[in-house]
């Protein structure tokens, strides 16, 4: 009668006799003999999925007396007569002699969960309570037999982006895409997991470092080229972070903080790479996220420890400075001075660069028309972000700081590092052919360390090209042919489209006559003429001397 009000299967079992009573929609559903039948394990235990045998199996054993009674509680995947695996609840309580305090009954409940509540809808791929629920029954293993082994979590690099570039519907393409190819490169008996966003895990019992080395080398393997999907070209890198238990954790919320720490680092350390989670590793991470706050203290404290330095730039026809870079340096709340590596990064990551840059950007406009004064045509490069220029408040702040200090357009170029373009080129020219139109020019840094220097030369719209001083390190050397036509190649490309060129990283008057004399560069700019300086410190070493 009670099975007729409810979906629920239902069970009783005489725990003396081992004889047990199930409801008719549970015998019509599962492969068991009938209705009434003895020894329930001998049929049952054969249905369930074998990752969850082993827990479901300590979840049901039997009560001494009725003080031990904690009744069982546990979710697992059952098979079902259609050979599908589906997950349940089972719940049971135990019935006790009162003579003997021996239990005697054993009853309950077993509950479709439904695969909505356990998979994902986009990727159909368990999610992540069943990660969670997976690495619970690896640690029970491990405790069991000592074996113990690792947890891998994937992350899309840049997925942000493909998403702001193209929509949302082309990014779930995209992660639909991603979970097939890493399903397909795991080894037998391991299942890919989703979890929030752009990421995916996987529990690898028995495995070391060697191995999910080996697992990551091959999920690599299936992102190296592009793909297509809805008739554009795709070129997406995954990261990933492993953490071996039980060296790093016997706790599923230890274990899983460890791994998302180790592919945030991944990411920080250039992508397109796994990083295996260390003691090491995790005070860096920590130090990354005490960052953070320290430096959106600084923010809301007015710009409280950041300073522009600058380091001048060469004229190679007049030998003189025309104009310098504006380099952004950030003392955090405790005095001390942080790498520019170490902070812009998380400026970026966490869009405070658009606050920031705004700040840099007056900064910069006010010193300039400050060395106006007694240095008509000084010009100052500032450095700017993918993120500033996604910003569509950014432009109209720049008209009004050059009107309110009543500086020409003509004194600022805006440069962008060429690793951070991404493939909007529309976009990006857009924005820039906007800053060009009020005159002020467009320069890519750090030309030639990318991974397509001459598409992006092709594509971007830009005033100026500077050559990363990876071209410059030995090009003095006698034998070293290349470099110097390399060189003089990119500079004759750049002056036929009317492009002019400055040279990175010099440092010896050598360096300094080849790339003037021989490759004919533009403007020159290193450790030759100066490294960056204060704006105090600039003017007396510059200025004051030439006026001496």
């Amino acid at each position: 009668m009670i099975q007729r009000t409810s979906d629920d299967y239902f069970f009783a079992t005489d725990l003396q006799e081992n004889l047990v009573m199930v409801s008719a929609n549970m015998a019509n559903d599962f492969a068991i003999p009938g209705e009434c039948f003895y020894d329930m394990n001998k049929y049952w235990f054969k249905l369930i999925h074998p990752d969850d045998l082993e827990g479901f199996v300590e979840s049901i054993q039997i009560p001494e007396s009725r003080k031990l009674n904690m009744g069982h509680d546990y979710e697992y995947r059952i098979k079902n007569r259609k050979g599908d695996y589906i997950w349940v609840r089972c719940r049971g309580q135990f019935a006790f002699d009162n003579r003997t305090d021996k239990p005697f009954l054993f009853t309950g409940t077993v509950k479709k969960l439904g695969q909505r509540n356990h998979a994902d809808e986009l990727t159909g791929l368990l999610n992540k309570y069943q990660f969670e629920h997976a690495v619970k029954v690896a640690l029970n293993r491990y405790r069991a037999d000592g074996v113990g082994g690792a947890l891998m979590v994937f992350g899309l690099d840049n997925f942000k982006i493909v998403n702001e570039t193209y929509n949302r519907h082309y990014g779930d393409e995209v992660l639909k895409l991603a979970a097939k190819h890493i399903s397909d490169v795991l080894p037998a008996g391991l299942m890919l997991y989703k979890l929030d966003g752009d990421e995916f895990a996987v529990v690898c019992p028995g495995m070391d470092v060697a191995d999910v080395t080996t697992i990551f080398e091959n999920v690599q393997k299936g992102f190296s080229r592009p793909h297509t999907i809805e008739g554009k070209n795709i070129f997406c890198t995954v990261s990933s972070g492993t953490v071996l238990y039980p060296q790093s954790g016997k706790d599923y919320l230890v274990l899983h903080k460890h791994a998302e720490a180790a592919l945030d680092l991944a990411k920080k350390d250039g992508k397109n790479k796994n990083c295996v989670f260390s003691k090491e590793n995790y005070n860096r991470w920590k130090r990354s996220l005490s960052m953070r706050d320290d430096l959106r203290l600084s923010i809301e404290q007015d710009f409280e420890g950041f300073s522009l330095f600058f380091q001048p730039q060469v004229s190679t026809k007049t030998n003189k400075i025309v104009g310098a870079e504006a380099l952004l340096r950030w003392r955090n709340p405790r005095g001390r001075m942080v790498s520019p590596m170490e902070f812009i990064r998380i400026l970026e990551e966490t869009k405070m660069i658009i606050p920031v840059g705004h700040w840099i950007f007056e900064t910069a406009v006010k010193q300039c028309k400050k060395w106006q004064e007694n240095n008509p045509g000084m010009t100052i490069s500032i450095n700017l972000s993918y993120e500033q220029i996604k910003d569509a408040t950014f432009k109209d702040f720049v008209e009004d700081c050059l009107k309110r200090y009543d500086l020409s357009p003509e004194h600022i170029v805006l440069e962008l590092t060429e690793s951070t373009i991404v493939s909007d080129w529309s976009n990006i020219n857009q924005q820039f052919d906007e800053f060009r139109r009020c005159g002020i020019r467009i320069a890519m840094d750090d030309f030639g360390t990318g991974y397509s220097s001459l598409a992006y030369l092709k594509n971007l719209s830009c005033d100026i090209v500077k050559i990363d001083r990876v071209f410059v390190t030995n090009i003095t050397k006698k034998d070293n042919h290349f470099d110097r036509r390399l060189v003089g190649v990119t500079v004759d490309l750049c002056h036929s489209v009317n492009i002019n060129c400055c040279i990175e990283g010099v440092e010896t008057n050598e360096e300094y006559e080849l790339l003037r004399d021989i490759c004919h560069a533009d403007t020159i700019q290193g450790y030759l003429f100066g490294r960056p300086e204060s704006p105090e410190n600039f003017e007396e070493k510059y200025f004051k001397a030439a006026q001496a």
